[in-house]
């Protein structure tokens, strides 16, 4: 596909033989002679130039005015420019702007072919960085985390408000597995820091003496193996967000180092001499219960309050099982895709034991099991036989309850001994049974919907007439 090409040049011979050698190189070029007509068509016509080719002064103006606004409102593409009347303040003020090259007139056809492929192959480059960051932009959004449980709407709510506002600082805490990550990507990439870096660090998977070096880098020469300038994660993320994930393993020292930094925004290298300004948003995550530690001493207080500007705790699967029925067509559809299967039909009996199971490691502890039954799977059904879930049911559907029916009701126990699955599954059964088993007739009498009916039936393994 041949790129588009902007030609700004007033001088008519010129342009017709500038224009028809780019057109010969396989450019798709259009030539106007002023910033007027450079302007109507940058931000009139929407064009979207790869390269831009300019004279520097033209009979309405300087074309470094132009590019100014072309970067301030963030609009692509490389800048070449050309010009007889070249000053040492006009080439400093190109290269301050992020023009690609400063050329003076004439110039070889050589030389300027040259320069253009190399200002093509960097704006690819950059395009391809843009469209990388919009598909995670639209892929981290509040509405991934998924679930429709009153826990799961209340996390989307709350991110929906971080990711409107430049907070500087979040603590996320919640057990293991249960998407901390997740949510610190979907607060940086639908954030106001989204185009910005994202830098993850575990502060559980390093020594002590290699995450300060991590931190903060060095200089060459700083410690034994230092053998030349590392910019440090807290450097390299700045302008973006900075995620660290179990940060109650970080070394007390380190913490005070981190505070600092955070306080300054100011980093220092190991071995160097001089700071260097940085601007981080910080998420913090652990599973650890931060604020008793806090209290305890074996985390910084004032690094705590700094921290938790805000605070995010993500609920356990557990206590949200409804949100399987949420999360498991996601994984299914997952796997499928990568290991073309074709799963599709999940079996009553593995919806009880799903709802029924613990889940001591919540979403990323289904979402591994739902991979080992798809990669499993011999057909469109989904195994019972690889979940494997051993005996962390918790009991709920362990054993069958005796119940009573009493003035056509339904007695449950709260003693225990039966869990709300449970519950629910029994009451299902007994409102079918009363009603011949039809499910539209069950649905008016429970308040409910067809749909939701249906699941429930399905989920507990029940028959209905239909």
């Amino acid at each position: 596909m041949r790129e588009t090409l902007l030609l700004i040049e007033d001088e008519a011979l010129l342009g017709a033989e500038l224009k028809d050698d780019f057109q010969e190189q396989g450019w798709d070029v259009t030539l106007t002679t002023s910033l007027a007509g450079a302007q109507d068509l940058l931000f009139g016509r929407g064009l979207d130039p790869l390269v831009v080719v300019s004279d520097m002064n033209l009979p309405d103006g300087n074309a470094l005015d132009l590019l100014e606004r072309v970067r301030s409102v963030g609009l692509p593409g490389e800048w070449i420019f050309l010009t007889a009347y070249g000053t040492v303040p006009d080439s400093v003020r190109a290269l301050k702007l992020g023009a690609y090259e400063f050329l003076e007139k004439p110039s070889e056809p050589e030389r300027l072919a040259l320069v253009l492929a190399g200002a093509a192959r960097s704006a690819q480059a950059q395009r391809r960085l843009k469209d990388e960051a919009q598909t995670r932009g639209s892929r981290y959004v509040p509405s991934a985390f998924l679930g429709h449980s009153t826990a799961a709407e209340q996390v989307r709510d709350m991110l929906g408000r971080l990711s409107r506002v430049p907070f500087s600082a979040l603590v996320v805490t919640g057990e293991t597995g249960v998407g901390k990550g997740l949510v610190a990507r979907i607060l940086h990439h639908s954030g106001p820091r989204g185009a910005g870096p994202l830098v993850e660090v575990n502060c559980a998977a390093l020594p002590r003496d290699l995450m300060e070096a991590e931190l903060f880098g060095h200089e060459a020469g700083a410690f034994t193996g230092a053998k030349g300038r590392r910019r440090g994660l807290v450097e390299q993320a700045s302008g973006g967000t900075l995620f660290l994930d179990e940060i109650g393993e970080l070394e007390l020292d380190l913490q005070a180092k981190l505070l600092k930094a955070l306080e300054d925004k100011r980093v220092r290298r190991l071995g160097g001499e001089r700071e260097v300004a940085v601007d981080i948003q910080i998420i913090a995550a652990t599973n650890k219960a931060l604020k008793q530690a806090a209290m305890e001493g074996t985390f910084r207080q004032d690094l705590y309050h700094r921290l938790s500007v805000f605070r995010l705790e993500i609920p356990n699967l557990r206590d949200r099982r409804e949100d399987i029925e949420d999360l498991l067509p996601v994984f299914i559809d997952e796997f499928n895709a990568l290991a073309a299967k074709q799963v599709k039909t999940v079996p009553g009996p593995v919806w009880r034991q799903l709802a029924t199971y613990d889940w001591p490691g919540n979403v990323r502890e289904l979402r591994n099991v739902v991979e080992r039954c798809v990669l499993l799977a011999d057909g469109p059904v989904f195994p019972e036989s690889w979940l494997n879930l051993g005996a962390g049911g918790g009991g709920a559907a362990a054993h069958s309850v005796p119940l009573e029916t009493v003035a056509g009701r339904l007695c449950l126990p709260l003693d225990g001994s039966m869990g709300l699955d449970e519950m629910e599954r029994q009451i299902l059964s007994e409102a079918l049974k009363r009603n011949r088993d039809n499910v539209s007739l069950t649905a008016r009498v429970l308040n409910t919907t067809r749909e939701k009916l249906r699941y429930r039936v399905q989920k507990y393994g029940l028959k209905t007439s239909d």
